[in-house]
């Protein structure tokens, strides 16, 4: 429909194409001619709709323009504010608390280590007796039980030295009921 056909010639500035002359040459003598300029008029009013949807385009874009324009402004300025608000009352209040919270917390710490320090140096110092105790009764131990081999020692020659005065004594005992024997062997 946007084409240049028969019914177009109410578009002003367009030239008919070359087979169209000859049709205009024979109708401009005839009552067609009037009645071709009115279908031109109807098609250009009822059917080509691009003046009215440029006019439409148009109005859209400036209105588009216009809003967007007040509303990234409206954002701006929000922006602002808020940004103003921040730095001057938020910021100072929360740098407020933040050192408050902060060197509370750093005297918590220091007193927490000094505990903790505290209670490394008392197991330093358990440790040591533990230690310490350990070693005496090692000592102590190694005491006795080299007094304890030494007795065993003691014990041990009491007893070879009895057994040998007993071995002693039995040799002593066979060789008399051998000579005693030996005698009676005799007869």
């Amino acid at each position: 429909m946007s084409g240049g056909g028969p019914a177009s010639p109410g578009r002003s500035g367009a030239a008919p194409p070359p087979g169209d002359r000859k049709r205009e040459a024979l109708a401009a003598g005839s009552p067609i001619q009037p009645i071709i300029k009115d279908v031109g008029e109807i098609y250009s009013r009822l059917l080509d709709h691009r003046p009215v949807i440029q006019g439409e385009i148009r109005y859209f874009v400036k209105e588009f323009e216009e809003k967007r324009g007040l509303r990234e402004l409206r954002v701006l300025e929000n922006l602002k504010n808020t940004i103003f608000e921040t730095n001057e009352h938020v910021l100072p209040k929360c740098e407020q608390a933040m050192r408050d919270n902060l060197n509370e917390a750093f005297e918590r710490l220091q007193a927490a280590n000094g505990m903790i320090h505290r209670l490394q140096e008392r197991e330093h110092e358990e440790r040591k007796l533990q230690a310490d105790k350990l070693m005496a009764c090692e000592e102590k131990r190694r005491a006795h039980w080299e007094e304890f081999l030494k007795e065993q020692q003691k014990k041990r020659a009491e007893v070879d030295e009895e057994h040998r005065k007993a071995m002693e004594r039995l040799k002593e005992q066979y060789s008399e009921m051998e000579k005693e024997l030996a005698k009676y062997v005799s007869f």
